[in-house]
């Protein structure tokens, strides 16, 4: 009588869970693969560029009154608003996973749907940053060369200048993350671009009717007043907050973005 013998094959091993690197770096592929993000780049840099020659092209030093003159900041003049640009990258991030069906891909390989949020948002703000602060510093140079004299030139050593071309090219990408995190919420394209829009645009619009007091009170800590009061080197906006409190504020606004729209990507269906 013969005994056999059963070989215990070996146990079947589990497929390996992506960590955050490797999900940024998925994110970073895809967000690269994308015809998209190329030309935002592109407009961004041609506005941020061209904007900034425009407009210090246009300075007459010779006819301005004396109080322009006293007012005159060289290095916030060079910058345009265009932070609009790569909020719509930072949307299409991910509206355009969700409009495409591609996001439940995306999910079936990392059930973890915060970390592919925050993988995300690592990837778009390296992007940003990198495009806004050469780009910054682009705008800055470029708008400083074609300032004609005897109107006065700035130069990095100047006080507050520096701070002002680097947080130039930082609010660009403090914005791009706010809109990413409003994407994750609201899922749609349109409706989350619209949602940028009307935070930057609309809301101190809104505030104009209600009387200085509240224009005061309220419209310190919007994005665009932060903005302006960061990116001046010259004369500090009245009732703004100071440059570095205003940068933690839109920190602050970038990370409510992104913890809610984690929280809500976890709670809901893809």
């Amino acid at each position: 009588m013969t005994t056999a013998t059963l070989t215990r094959g070996p146990a079947e091993t589990a497929r390996p869970g992506y960590s955050f690197r490797s999900t940024a770096r998925m994110e970073w592929l895809k967000l690269r693969s994308v015809r998209s993000t190329s030309w935002i780049v592109l407009v961004f840099a041609a506005g941020m560029i061209g904007l900034s020659v425009l407009v210090l092209s246009h300075e007459h030093w010779a006819t301005m009154a004396a109080a322009d003159r006293a007012a005159f900041d060289p290095t916030n003049e060079g910058f345009t608003g265009l932070a609009l640009v790569l909020g719509v990258l930072g949307v299409l991030a991910i509206t355009t996973e969700f409009s495409s069906g591609m996001i439940r891909a995306t999910f079936a390989a990392v059930p973890r749907r915060p970390m592919v949020l925050a993988a995300k948002a690592a990837v778009v703000a390296a992007v940003t940053l990198v495009a806004g602060e050469v780009l910054a510093f682009g705008a800055f140079a470029a708008g400083e060369l074609v300032l004609r004299s005897p109107a006065p030139h700035a130069t990095l050593g100047q006080p507050g200048v520096l701070r002002a071309v680097l947080m130039g090219g930082a609010y660009p990408c403090l914005i791009a993350l706010i809109a990413l995190g409003l994407g994750a919420i609201i899922r749609n394209t349109a409706a989350a671009i619209s949602a940028v829009v009307g935070m930057l645009f609309v809301v101190p619009l809104i505030l104009l009717p209600l009387g200085t007091s509240v224009q005061h009170s309220v419209g310190q800590f919007l994005p665009m007043l932060i903005a302006e009061n960061s990116m001046t080197a010259v004369k500090p906006v009245a009732h703004s907050l100071s440059p570095g409190v205003g940068l933690a504020v839109l920190c602050g606004y970038a990370a409510i973005a992104l913890v809610a729209g984690g929280w809500a990507l976890a709670r809901r269906d893809a």
